[in-house]
């Protein structure tokens, strides 16, 4: 029996896990990340909810429950709206137990629940405080959040936290932005609450302090993240453009940090020829995650962005390339943790689409929806949900382009697509966006309604090859699915 492969998004398309923070627990990769609702009217309006996969079946994710919800929390605002749980994170203690750090609208303050188990049912703890049990965030400190949690080999625990755009009143609610970077505290390990020391800044520049500097045009904003790989600290995080993650290096786990580059950008803007989010591979938005190694193989995880707006985020992941102590920037693919092409038969569902754009261009995205326009995008039928899987790439019309990567093609005769709608015209299937791209098939489309199959056959192929659909017509339809034979 052939092992489920690893698709992008790599948990059930109804699934809205954005900001994931991937950890290995007894050869076991969980991601803890907030969560969105589908079509939600802001971000983080679901409970945390946890995935988890085994180290050598990255396809094969299960479900493990709500782990916590926001009520738990003593200062839970009443209004969920503009207060939801943000990006956690969540680190093992020296007693076993295993704390998830979290920041919520509205409270100003980094929580702390704890549990037994590392997907178990979490329990609030408490909040981060100093010696003198104020809350960090309670003494006009810059505004707290996005924490990343960081144990070091020497048992020392660190807390890193910050937020850097000024123009977000709602979500600064009456705090500052900081000015230089990242926030460091060191965290007792006793008892996982009390400061030892800090704030201090770390040396990942704002954007004041970036201009002239290799951090130019990718000063931090949010998202924090420590990682370690040998005897070097890789700190991640989300620049002022939102969507691209950074990192930086250093030999220090609290100062000296030097930019290292981009690691991903949800449009693949930073990649040769993606110059801007006008001209990006996707419409972008922010984006949150970071780094992995899993037997041998580095990965790095982020978010892309549905439904014509930031606030239907799904969870993603890509093999990333790490040479020298050097990470080199991935691309977005359909493959990410599948470790290699695609297989060449079988059916693919529309949705895991990693090119997607028509006519109109691309966007960074807002809390609006984008109208629809000369615009492909992807969403679902109905209402969020936590079963029924049925996202599909909506408004395919005169000039839209949907790209995956990659499939292993050397052997595959055949495609088959799947579409809904009323649409007349000719689909290209080319193994990629430039112009001299090979030719693979041309298929003619016509009155789907319900639901129609168009069958091609396949030239051209090989292995580790793209698979770009380009529809020439008029009218419009949805791509649900397609088949490789």
């Amino acid at each position: 029996m052939e092992k489920k492969q690893a698709f992008n998004p790599y948990l059930p398309s109804y699934e809205y896990v954005p900001d994931g923070e991937p950890h290995v627990v007894d050869g076991r990769v969980y991601i803890y990340g907030s969560h969105d609702l589908f079509n939600g009217l802001n971000f983080c309006l679901g409970d945390y909810v946890c995935w988890s996969a085994p180290v050598d079946d990255l396809g094969n994710w299960r479900y493990e429950g709500c782990i916590y919800k926001r009520e738990q929390d003593p200062a839970a605002p009443k209004i969920r709206l503009t207060n939801g749980l943000a990006a956690p994170d969540m680190v093992q203690g020296d007693d076993g137990r295993y704390y998830l750090y979290y920041f919520m609208g509205g409270t100003k303050m980094i929580s702390v629940a704890v549990c037994d188990k590392p997907a178990g049912k979490y329990e609030f703890y408490g909040y981060v405080q100093y010696a003198d049990k104020v809350p960090i965030g309670k003494k006009n400190e810059p505004f707290q959040f996005d924490p990343g949690i960081f144990r070091d080999d020497d048992g020392r625990l660190y807390l890193y936290t910050g937020f850097a755009l000024q123009g977000n009143p709602i979500l600064l609610d009456g705090s500052k932005p900081t000015e230089h970077g990242p926030m460091c505290f060191e965290i007792d390990p006793k008892d996982m609450l009390t400061v030892k020391s800090g704030p201090e800044y770390i040396g990942i520049a704002g954007e004041k302090e970036s201009i002239g500097t290799p951090y130019e045009g990718h000063a931090f904003l949010e998202a924090s993240s420590m990682r370690k790989f040998g005897d070097t600290y890789y700190f991640i995080y989300s620049s002022l453009n939102s969507h691209e993650l950074c990192y930086a290096t250093s030999d220090n786990p609290t100062c000296g940090f030097e930019y290292g580059g981009i690691l991903i950008s949800n449009g693949d803007i930073g990649l040769p020829g993606v110059t801007d989010v006008d001209h990006a591979k996707n419409d972008t938005g922010n984006t949150h995650g970071s780094l992995i190694e899993i037997n041998g193989n580095y990965y790095i995880f982020y978010h892309r962005h549905t439904n014509r707006k930031q606030s239907s985020r799904q969870a993603c992941a890509e093999k990333i390339r790490f040479e020298n102590g050097k990470f080199y920037q991935a691309e977005v693919t359909s493959c990410g943790l599948n470790n290699g092409p695609l297989r060449g038969h079988g059916k693919y569902p529309a949705y895991i689409a990693c090119n997607l754009y028509g006519k109109d261009g691309t966007k960074f995205l807002s809390m609006l929806k984008r109208r629809k326009g000369g615009c492909p995008y992807i969403t679902q039928d109905g209402g969020d949900r936590e079963e029924g899987p049925d996202q599909y790439v909506a408004n395919v019309c005169d000039g839209a382009v949907v790209g995956y990567k990659y499939f292993d093609l050397a052997d595959t005769k055949e495609i088959r697509i799947n579409i809904k709608g009323n649409a007349d015209g000719v689909v290209t299937i080319k193994d990629g966006e430039e112009s001299d791209a090979a030719l693979l098939s041309e298929i003619r489309v016509f009155g789907a309604g319900g639901g129609k199959g168009f069958v091609g056959k396949l030239d051209n192929v090989k292995k580790g090859q793209a698979l770009f659909f380009s529809f020439k017509g008029k009218g419009a339809f949805k791509f649900v699915s397609f088949d490789l034979k």
